[in-house]
């Protein structure tokens, strides 16, 4: 079934599907210092959701800072997703955007207690919805 790793195949890396993400049609959901963005699409083949995370340079100026943060979203998402895509039905896909609203760094804990509340919220807004026809 899903093991606890990211590979590289479930990160979003496509410019059309970030864009598409960003798009009318997405949800939002924060829970600060983050930001959740995601979008319902068809899935094909490969990872069911797809992840791209964001440290903006503007918030963190420190590279060393930016990279924590993003090591800390990742670990917080590995270890939790399985939250989120058991609420997913066999033929639905979705791709995710973690953002960073913070200003300065911030302990691990909170911040994998902040993803377990964005990924518990979007599972509940995912079962709620009947599934539309989604993007592709």
């Amino acid at each position: 079934m899903y093991t606890q790793r990211f590979p590289k195949a479930e990160h979003l890396c496509l410019r059309n599907d970030i864009d598409s993400l960003f798009a009318a049609g997405s949800k939002a959901l924060t829970a600060y210092p983050l930001r959740l963005v995601y979008r319902e699409v068809k899935h094909r083949e490969g990872p069911q959701a797809k992840v791209l995370l964001s440290v903006p340079k503007r918030k963190l100026r420190h590279a060393v800072d930016r990279n924590r943060a993003k090591r800390q979203l990742r670990e917080a998402y590995r270890l939790n997703k399985t939250t989120l895509i058991e609420a997913l039905q066999p033929k639905q896909g979705l791709h995710l955007a973690f953002m960073w609203l913070s200003d300065k760094p911030v302990e691990s804990a909170f911040v994998a207690k902040k993803v377990v509340t964005l990924l518990h919220r979007a599972a509940e807004q995912l079962r709620q919805e009947p599934s539309t026809s989604p993007s592709e």
